[in-house]
């Protein structure tokens, strides 16, 4: 490698033609990152060439990633070019006063429960100090050097993925002094999602968070979200075109996977205060102590991080000796919980913010074919996606009685040994034709 490349943070990978059909990809979460985020932007990355658009990655090189996953390293491309920029960001220095609370702020993961003086003062700073987020720092330098990369290789259009929303700035900023086209993909709304309200913004701050959003929105030559609820919400602010392409499933090979013996009910992810169901502890307590046979076969599993409040409201249910928490795994080893589950749980906040949320979850629901049992708010898109699958059943938190039932009917099939799931029209969801739709976009 020589010295320029190396000071540039290019990664050395097999040559690519940078002609015109060349896009630059702007992205925070890239391997070895975990959890959901990173999932997207890898998969369409990995299949653009089929379409004949050559995706440049342009990631941070020393990024602060709360989960971490490295099989996925293995996924990346190894013709893709990549270039790895330093960013700087405020949570090393925040570890110092406390590393888990660091973590849990930097992930967005935000609890309604009173909050300790520490955990007040990092988010009125991340809030306040830090608009739109704590990556804000990394704008200014990315763009001084990619407006000479743009213009050096002839790169005719980009794409910046948020959050963390900073990188649209970096997008805005790099159309404003190049003419590049740019698409802006948000995978989450920015400042509608459900943790925004909890940043003790100023009303300056909040302005600002508005003013930067409406900005972003309109220069935008073309807005990507990941669902119809967020597309809503868009139009109201922006007449820019706005396409949904949603997450979606990498196709499985066939699979000689054993079910689970146990009536297992497997939740994939986070699970954390402030999503707790407490409506289905409770259903599933009163089914247990009037069925002794259904409280032996039960088996709640959870897979990723589960709160203390959960823990407990779980134990104070009676259901302890049914509940096995597996804690963090890695994306692989996620698919294998999901294909032996018996059935699939999907649980979001009962706000109405999280309407618009579908997570990436759902969709690798689909590929492993298993029932899924949803609990959710009132008018989300994960309810029309469950529905025109034919995948399993949504709920409202208030719908116990329906949820008692549904429950009842699977743990009747599990008995029968014919409990399954009769999905149907989920091809649409899978990355290969996500990223053809994506592709098209481009290339108009």
């Amino acid at each position: 490698m020589n010295d320029e490349v190396q000071n540039k943070g290019i990664l050395p990978t097999e040559d690519c033609d940078l002609n015109t059909s060349s896009v630059l990809v702007i992205s925070y979460y890239w391997p070895p990152a975990g959890g959901p985020g990173v999932q997207r932007w890898l998969k369409f990355v990995t299949y653009f060439r089929e379409f004949g658009i050559n995706p440049i990655v342009f990631i941070p090189e020393n990024p602060h990633y709360p989960l971490q996953d490295k099989s996925l390293l293995k996924e990346v491309p190894k013709e893709i070019k990549i270039i790895r920029f330093p960013i700087k960001e405020p949570y090393g220095f925040a570890k110092m006063f406390s590393k888990k609370k660091t973590n849990k702020v930097s992930s967005g993961i935000i609890s309604n429960k009173k909050q300790s003086i520490i955990e007040n003062a990092m988010l009125w700073v991340r809030g306040n100090f830090f608009i739109p987020d704590a990556r804000v720092g990394w704008v200014k330098p990315s763009v001084d050097f990619l407006q000479n990369y743009i213009e050096e290789n002839h790169i005719k259009q980009i794409i910046t993925s948020g959050p963390p929303h900073s990188l649209h700035l970096i997008g805005m900023q790099l159309k404003e002094k190049t003419g590049v086209k740019w698409l802006a993909d948000f995978r989450d709304p920015w400042t509608t999602i459900h943790y925004h309200k909890l940043l003790r913004l100023s009303k300056s701050s909040e302005k600002k968070h508005k003013d930067l959003e409406r900005k972003v929105l309109n220069e935008a030559d073309q807005i990507v979200v990941t669902s119809q609820n967020t597309k809503t919400e868009f139009l109201e602010i922006t007449s820019q075109p706005i396409e949904v392409i949603t997450n979606g499933f990498e196709a499985l090979e066939e699979s000689t996977i054993q079910l689970d013996k146990k009536f297992t009910l497997v939740h994939i992810g986070s699970l954390l205060s402030n999503r707790n169901p407490e409506v289905l502890w409770k259903v599933l307590s009163d089914v247990a102590q009037s069925n002794t046979e259904f409280k032996k076969d039960l088996q709640i599993k959870l897979v990723g991080i589960v709160s203390e409040e959960i823990k407990a409201k779980i134990k104070e249910s009676g259901l302890n000796e049914n509940l096995e928490i597996v804690g963090y795994v890695t994306h692989k080893e996620a698919i294998q919980f999901q294909l032996k589950g018996q059935v699939l749980l999907l649980i979001e906040m009962d706000t109405p913010e999280t309407k618009a949320i579908i997570p990436g979850k759902l969709f690798e629901y689909l590929a492993a074919k298993r029932p899924i049992l949803a609990i959710g708010p009132e008018g989300s898109d994960v309810t029309s996606i469950i529905s025109e699958t034919q995948s399993g059943s949504y709920f409202l938190y208030s719908e116990a009685v329906q949820l008692k039932n549904q429950l009842l009917y699977y743990y009747k099939k599990y008995k029968q040994g014919s409990l399954v799931s009769e999905s149907k029209n989920i091809s649409k969801y899978s990355r290969r034709e996500l990223t053809e739709k994506m592709a098209m976009l481009l290339k108009k």
